[in-house]
C-alpha cells in the first residue's frame, strides 16, 4: 500500500518514464518533466495527460498555482521498485527469489568468484540494514 492506502499498480512503459524524472527532480512543473525527455520530445497536452493519470493511479500529488500545477511523487522509488520486482518473481520465477537469481546466474555465465562476491555484496547490504 502506499501513502494513500491505494494499492500500487503497475505502470506502463510511459508512465514509468515520467516517474523515474519525476523521482530524479523531486518536484516538476510539466515542462520540466518534457526537458529531461530524450528527443523527439512528446506534445505538452501527452506528457501532461500521463501525469494526471498518474495521479488518479495515487503515484503523484501537485501544488497548484493558480492553473499552472507544480508535481511530486507520493511513492517512493523504493516502494515501487519493492513492488514490481516481487510481482515480476512472482509471474515469471513461481515467487522464488532463488530461481531468479539461478536463471540470472546461468544466463549471465557467472563463475563462482562473481558468485562468492555477490554473496558477500548481499550479506554486507544485510548487516548495513540491522
Amino acid at each position: 500500500m502506499n501513502n494513500n492506502n491505494k494499492p500500487i499498480r503497475e505502470l506502463t512503459k510511459a508512465e514509468d518514464q515520467i516517474m523515474q524524472i519525476l523521482w530524479q527532480l523531486k518536484t516538476a512543473f510539466v515542462k520540466d518533466v518534457i526537458e529531461k525527455l530524450p528527443s523527439p520530445k512528446p506534445a505538452y497536452n501527452t506528457v501532461s495527460t500521463i501525469i494526471r493519470i498518474l495521479e488518479k493511479k495515487g503515484f503523484v500529488s501537485f501544488k497548484a498555482y493558480g492553473k499552472t500545477h507544480e508535481y511530486f511523487p507520493i511513492i517512493e522509488k523504493d516502494e515501487y521498485s519493492n513492488y514490481y520486482l516481487k510481482s515480476f518473481v512472482n509471474r515469471y520465477f513461481k515467487g522464488s527469489f532463488q530461481d531468479l537469481v539461478s536463471f540470472f546466474a546461468k544466463e549471465n555465465k557467472l563463475n563462482i568468484t562473481e558468485m562468492e562476491e555477490m554473496i558477500k555484496r548481499v550479506e554486507s547490504d544485510l548487516e548495513k540494514g540491522d
